[in-house]
């Protein structure tokens, strides 16, 4: 008999965990707490390592991609306090082989993947689903889970749990412990959702940021979609998410910057967006991923934070991963979760420290920064559209010219 494994999560690493598992063979169960399939959301950077996973997941032909085309003087500007625009390097500009996305389209990508094309059968999702209890035996794991509907619980068993949750990962304090043990708080704050249409007096493809001191805000332009927009700050006193309307925080966060068209524009359109992410940012930190048949996967394990830009491509690549040692190791799951684990987290452990150094460029933590990292990028920026530069004229030289007749 095939192996069954819960998977607790219907986001980007539970699916990527779904896939993985039954290319090993196994019968995965998506349950989710939401009644019903999320789309939309903001906007993501997918590195080559989440492209690459991509394809290993048997997706890529499913994933649409939304990178602008890059044009002489580039598509990123930068807005000092008077109001002068002037180009910046972009976060497409380089590394190479980036991919603009909503998160949306990497869910819709997994969820044809998941549901089958007509050669696979599809992945068993029950909506409105929570575990209440998690049991580990000897030869398996009881859970029990409530039906959100209906208020039924009921007890089923299986022979791996993977908790792909989130940050606040469920499945994680039902078996690793309190959130407290593993949520290191970046006294920081995150506001994104996609605006209704461009700045105005901008391409609808450019990139903008407005950056000071311990704030930030950023608007990320797309080839066919309208701009998303990603707000941050530094904080002491991280509020409480539920505690008053989000919208009034962000706004006070922002004030005496709000003289500017950009950030007066984007803050309307906060206003009017139909939803919006709000949260306070944090890293998740565990010595081990694994507990006997019950594994964390994505953000519930590793959450390296939106500053790392590498939440989605992490949780690609982790799925994929399970898939794999699982499919090596197939008689033997503790060894199977030891060797994902081991061949995992050098990766993951680099990529955590580096969102450090990479928060800086995202929103300074004083004048001095600020200074530092836009000159440095300034420098770097004059290398890399050279190049780019050079590559658009022989791209435009080689290509076919149209005769009139």
């Amino acid at each position: 008999m095939q192996k069954r494994a819960l998977v607790v999560g219907l986001g980007i690493a539970g699916m990527s965990a779904a896939i993985g598992l039954r290319r090993a063979g196994w019968t995965p169960v998506i349950v989710e707490r939401a009644a019903e399939r999320r789309t939309g959301g903001y906007f993501i950077f997918m590195f080559p390592e989440g492209v690459q996973a991509v394809a290993d997941l048997g997706i890529a032909d499913h994933l649409h991609t939304r990178n602008p085309q890059w044009r002489p003087g580039g598509n990123s500007w930068s807005v000092d306090r008077r109001g002068r625009r002037k180009p910046v390097l972009g976060l497409l500009d380089a590394p190479s082989g980036l991919a603009a996305v909503l998160r949306g389209d990497i869910e819709a990508a997994l969820w044809q993947g998941i549901t089958g094309d007509g050669t696979e059968d599809a992945v068993e999702v029950r909506f409105a689903t929570t575990p209440v209890d998690i049991t580990e035996g000897a030869r398996g794991v009881q859970v029990l889970l409530e039906d959100a509907c209906t208020g039924k619980q009921y007890r089923e068993d299986f022979d791996l749990v993977v908790g792909a949750d989130g940050m606040r990962s469920s499945v994680r304090r039902m078996v690793f412990g309190p959130d407290e043990d593993h949520l290191a708080n970046w006294k920081a704050v995150i506001c994104a959702f996609q605006m209704e249409e461009q700045v105005p007096s901008y391409e609808a493809s450019d990139s903008i940021i407005v950056s000071r001191p311990k704030r930030a805000m950023w608007v990320f332009g797309l080839a066919d979609h309208a701009p998303c927009a990603w707000l941050t700050y530094r904080t002491k006193d991280i509020p409480d998410r539920f505690a008053g309307p989000s919208i009034e925080q962000v706004r006070a966060a922002f004030s005496g910057m709000d003289d500017d068209p950009v950030v007066r524009h984007v803050l309307n359109s906060l206003e009017k967006a139909p939803d919006h992410v709000f949260d306070s940012i944090h890293q998740v930190k565990m010595p081990r991923w694994s507990k006997g048949r019950v594994v964390l996967v994505g953000d519930a394990a590793w959450c390296m934070n939106t500053y790392s830009a590498m939440g989605s491509s992490s949780s690609l690549r982790g799925g994929a991963a399970l898939g794999v040692a699982l499919r090596e190791h197939p008689g033997d799951l503790t060894a199977a979760l030891d060797a994902w684990e081991t061949g995992l987290r050098p990766y993951i452990t680099r990529q955590r420290r580096s969102a450090r150094v990479k928060q800086q460029r995202f929103v300074p933590s004083n004048r001095s920064a600020e200074v530092l990292v836009s000159g440095v990028l300034d420098l770097v920026r004059r290398v890399v559209h050279r190049r780019l530069a050079a590559e658009f004229t022989a791209a435009t030289a080689a290509a076919p010219s149209v005769t009139a007749r």
